[in-house]
């Protein structure tokens, strides 16, 4: 019997717009969780450049690039996804003077802290963890 083929890890940027000790955190269509502005990492595209063009996509912001800095990479089980499947998200602080808006790909957007955990995928309640452990988040 053949061995099943490997699942290849999805490998997604995010933003952590953080105010008010809170970050910001959206919910998607036709979906029940909430989770990091972010997505996808096009081919030939860096984590940094997809982590600004997710913002102005997701959350219709402009981050400033030079306030775009990496704060860590969360790798666990995909949400939704066979068992096995994992995420691989690179969580990028930033900042901008727009205030965040849904766009076209979200339905709201929500201004969080640890005490949402329960309403996130692994990914993001990995993610409120360690910004709590940076202290930039209750």
């Amino acid at each position: 019997m053949a061995e099943p083929a490997e699942l290849s890890t999805i490998l997604v940027a995010a933003v952590a717009l953080v105010r008010d000790r809170q970050v910001l955190m959206v919910t998607a269509r036709g979906r029940d969780v909430i989770y990091m502005p972010g997505g996808k990492i096009d081919p030939g595209e860096t984590a940094f450049d997809a982590a600004i063009r997710e913002g102005r996509e997701e959350v219709s912001v402009e981050l400033d690039p030079a306030s775009v800095a990496e704060l860590f990479t969360v790798t666990v089980q995909a949400h939704g996804e066979p068992d096995g499947r994992l995420v691989e998200m690179r969580v990028f602080a930033g900042a901008t003077p727009d205030e965040p808006i849904a766009s076209a790909e979200v339905d709201a957007v929500h201004w969080v802290t640890t005490l949402d955990a329960h309403r996130c995928p692994p990914a993001g309640r990995e993610t409120l963890r360690r910004l709590a452990a940076l202290d930039l988040i209750d």
